[in-house]
């Protein structure tokens, strides 16, 4: 496996984590600590979800392959109705601002990341090489993050984004949540 697909691949992981960053950092009461537990959450998860997959690889694939997006996307759903609910309760809490929800959102957006391993990283034989490229992803992840709470900062300046953020925010996971199950 060539340097080139690597980074196509690692992209391609990192996309729902992009889309889920963007949306939670439209919310106003996600402080620059919480981006930065959800980008080390993203990045990590990213990592470890492809390096057991590959690991695991061969075994597992042919039993797991279409199960993990419909979770993953069931997850990222209720979490979008979630932030909505909340949106309309106006409530001072905020339910993104929990510690495990750190982990949750990490697990669920990057789910796919073991179907990757099972089918596209399960070739790689060397363990060296295995936790280059996993380590590899994660980091793609994690820049890519970062970079969609840098996009979402700017989106806070429009009135009318500021103002509906919790309901735009759910709304976008739930599509990237239907997106994950049916797509």
């Amino acid at each position: 496996m060539d340097f080139y697909q690597i980074v196509i691949i690692a992209l391609a992981l990192s996309l729902d984590a992009f889309g889920v960053a963007l949306s939670i950092g439209l919310n106003c009461k996600v402080r620059t600590l919480n981006k930065f537990y959800f980008c080390l959450s993203f990045g990590f998860f990213q990592f470890l979800f492809s390096f057991i997959g590959a690991y695991a690889g061969v075994i597992f694939s042919t039993y797991v392959a279409a199960i993990p997006n419909i979770i993953g996307g069931m997850i990222i759903a209720i979490v979008g109705v979630m932030m909505i609910k909340e949106g309309l309760e106006n409530k001072e809490e905020c339910i993104l601002l929990k510690p495990k929800m750190y982990v949750i959102l990490g697990i669920s957006v990057s789910i796919d990341a073991l179907v990757v391993g099972f089918t596209a990283l399960n070739m790689i034989t060397s363990l060296v090489e295995l936790t280059k490229y996993t380590l590899f992803v994660g980091i793609i992840t994690l820049i890519l993050t970062i970079i969609a709470f840098f996009i979402s900062r700017f989106l806070h300046h429009i009135q009318f984004v500021c103002k509906y953020a919790d309901y735009i925010g759910g709304t976008i996971l739930i599509m990237f949540g239907l997106k994950m199950m049916f797509l």
